[in-house]
């Protein structure tokens, strides 16, 4: 059974950093794409930053230059470094595995995902 587990989360100043990580457990096939993905509050699911299955990675608009993401093959982790982090940025982040079918933006959607975190939250005050 595939699980995701998302850690780092917690409150931060605005313009302050936070690094998230997201172990997977279980086995998946092959090499497969990860995202990270966030739901702020009253608000949708939105993509934040993905890999594929190359590590090629692919943002969201308002993710370039503040956050990147990153993996450590071996240990099964998936990271996200955020910068200069803003109030907006305030939401549950959540990480997702293996969309076989997706390339460049289409990782973005959670949808194209089959396994999913449960999230961790993450607080910007101004």
């Amino acid at each position: 059974q595939v699980q995701l587990v998302e850690s780092g989360g917690g409150s931060v100043q605005t313009g302050g950093s936070v690094r998230l990580s997201c172990v997977v457990s279980g086995y998946i096939y092959g090499t497969y794409s990860m995202g990270w993905f966030r739901q702020g509050p009253g608000k949708s699911s939105e993509g934040v930053a993905a890999l594929d299955q190359y590590g090629d990675a692919t943002y969201a608009d308002f993710a370039k230059d503040r956050f990147f993401i990153s993996k450590d093959g071996p240990k099964k982790t998936l990271y996200l470094q955020m910068n200069n982090l803003k109030p907006e940025d305030t939401a549950t982040y959540f990480c997702a595995a293996d969309a076989p079918h997706y390339v460049g933006s289409g990782m973005l959607s959670a949808d194209a995902y089959r396994y999913r975190g449960q999230g961790t939250m993450v607080n910007v005050s101004s």
